[in-house]
């Protein structure tokens, strides 16, 4: 037998908006695709020149800082995370990023380049979830890691 086939979701930037508390310049997703629930999904970040981290990082090449790598993985994870807490009940007031481990650096990213973060979850207890998350530039890997939230719902 084979398994019901899963309708994928997506998230545009104003669902975005209402899910997480970030705002510009620090809300690092711009699309989230292929959401399974809250055990998959695909965020999207377009890096663009104008955005102000390349000032300084680094004027004469400017390269995307892979702390900001890793904090999009963590919002695109928060994001599927709040989404599927909001079909079961309401929005929870607090999204907390607990944990980073297992951080690999792979290839820089630069202006130009369109950045994929494929989220995949290993665990969730209570209020807690854990995901391994991959950066993806035209289907490179660019970094890695595993990200761990908190929801907080009062």
């Amino acid at each position: 037998m084979s398994e019901a086939p899963t309708t994928l979701q997506t998230a545009d930037i104003l669902e975005i908006l209402e899910l997480l508390p970030h705002r510009y310049p620090f809300l690092l997703v711009d699309k989230i695709i292929d959401i399974d629930g809250d055990n998959s999904c695909i965020g999207i970040k377009n890096v663009t020149f104008n955005e102000p981290q390349f000032t300084g990082h680094f004027p004469s090449r400017p390269i995307f800082p892979g702390v900001f790598l890793i904090e999009a993985m963590a919002q695109t994870a928060g994001a599927i995370c709040v989404k599927a807490k909001m079909a079961e009940q309401a929005k929870p007031k607090q999204v907390f990023f607990m944990t980073i481990d297992k951080v690999k650096f792979r290839k820089p990213v630069e202006p130009g380049d369109r950045v994929e973060f494929h989220m995949k979850k290993l665990n969730n207890r209570r209020n807690m979830w854990w995901y391994k998350g991959e950066a993806k530039v035209d289907g490179v890997l660019v970094c890695e890691a595993e990200v761990s939230a908190m929801l907080v719902t009062d």
